[in-house]
């Protein structure tokens, strides 16, 4: 976004370090950031290594969001663009982050400790390490600080996270196929409750509902708002619909397809659908006092689309046209394999029916034949 002319630019960036974490901070030497340059950022103590990853107005937009407002506000500074040692420190601590954690974990086991260390995270200088934890109930990691300052030689710092926090720093694949939401783009963890399940008709399985972190998937709200909408053309589902027959009571409803299914009180068992707009003319009756025959008599009627009837015109729509040619060769074959060679057949028949008729002329004309010669 382009500032207006006279008009200074907004001195905050918003900073990204590891596993989505981000920060604000005060530009106060009004450098030239740009989103994806490598900075260093005041800590404390010392300083700490990250990506800019908003910049200009669109961080004021952004803090306003979050109700961050520098008058009310104290951020920590920008130092300067990451040079070459800084990045090399920076790159050095992420080398050392994983057996740091493994060792972390032996530490807590030997102390006897009901604590899960996930995540370890070197400062941009490497003057703290900073280790993530879950427990379920109060934890006294003293002695465990004391071994890992011991063990790492700098400043250790323990910071408890959640269920759902931990899932967006582990990662993995959804039931959806696709990887974590809260590990690759969601930085905000919003409330999710059963209500959003029952609003949207799913069952309350909860090996169904719940995610990789255990608690409800994060998902469960993302259409919750469209749900609430449809559902407001819906009427009440305690009012029962009063016809001569009986009261029906409502047994389900698809809220994109506008129907729903209602039984009698004395058959349970037999769901009648009925859609929206019939529904909504038996309660307005009902409202005026008057009662409908029969529940059937409103039932919805459902269009059934004619299909078109293709004629077998060519004749080649049969999948097994085929076989039967298939069929005649082998008879054919096995023909030619118990009798011979068809042609010389052939040919031992035309003289044979060449000889018999020679003989046929010769008596009618009276002349005798080759086999009497033979025998005077």
């Amino acid at each position: 976004m382009e500032v207006p002319n006279g008009q200074e630019a907004f001195n905050y960036v918003e900073v990204r370090f590891k596993n989505g974490r981000k920060d604000f901070y005060y530009n106060a030497e009004k450098l030239h950031l740009y989103d994806g340059d490598v900075i260093a950022v005041e800590a404390s103590p010392g300083h700490d290594v990250g990506v800019v990853c908003l910049s200009g107005e669109l961080v004021r937009l952004q803090m306003q969001k979050k109700g961050i407002f520098p008058q009310n506000h104290e951020f920590k500074k920008v130092y300067r663009k990451a040079n070459e040692k800084d990045i090399e420190q920076w790159q050095a601590g992420r080398a050392k982050e994983a057996d740091a954690m493994y060792k972390a974990r032996g530490f807590a086991n030997e102390l006897g400790l009901s604590m899960k260390i996930s995540d370890v995270e070197y400062q941009g200088d490497l003057t703290k390490a900073i280790f993530y934890y879950t427990a379920e109930e109060r934890v006294d990691f003293r002695g465990l600080i004391k071994k890992l300052a011991d063990a790492f030689r700098t400043r250790i710092e323990m910071k408890q996270i959640g269920m759902r926090q931990e899932a967006g720093r582990l990662g993995g694949i959804g039931s959806c196929g696709r990887e974590l939401c809260c590990s690759t783009w969601l930085t905000d963890f919003r409330s999710v409750s059963t209500t959003a399940a029952r609003y949207q008709q799913l069952s309350l399985n909860p090996s169904k509902l719940a995610g990789q972190c255990g608690k409800l998937k994060c998902c469960l709200n993302y259409e919750l708002d469209v749900y609430l909408d449809e559902l407001k053309k819906f009427p009440d589902t305690k009012k029962n619909l009063k016809t001569k027959k009986g009261e029906a009571f409502f047994q389900k409803m698809d809220i994109f397809g506008n129907k729903m299914w209602y039984s009698y009180q004395d058959n349970p068992y037999e769901f009648i659908e009925l859609s929206l707009e019939r529904v909504n003319e038996i309660l307005v009756m009902n409202k005026k006092g008057q009662e409908v025959d029969e529940i059937k008599d409103f039932k919805a009627q459902v269009e059934v689309e004619v299909q078109p009837e293709y004629a077998n015109v060519v004749g080649q729509d049969d999948l097994t046209r085929f076989d039967n040619q298939n069929k005649g060769k082998k008879r054919k074959k096995g023909r030619r394999k118990k009798g011979g060679n068809p042609n010389q057949a052939q040919q031992a028949k035309g003289k044979a029916s060449t000889k018999s008729r020679n003989k046929r002329n010769n008596n009618r004309r009276g002349k005798p034949s080759n086999n009497n010669n033979k025998k005077e």
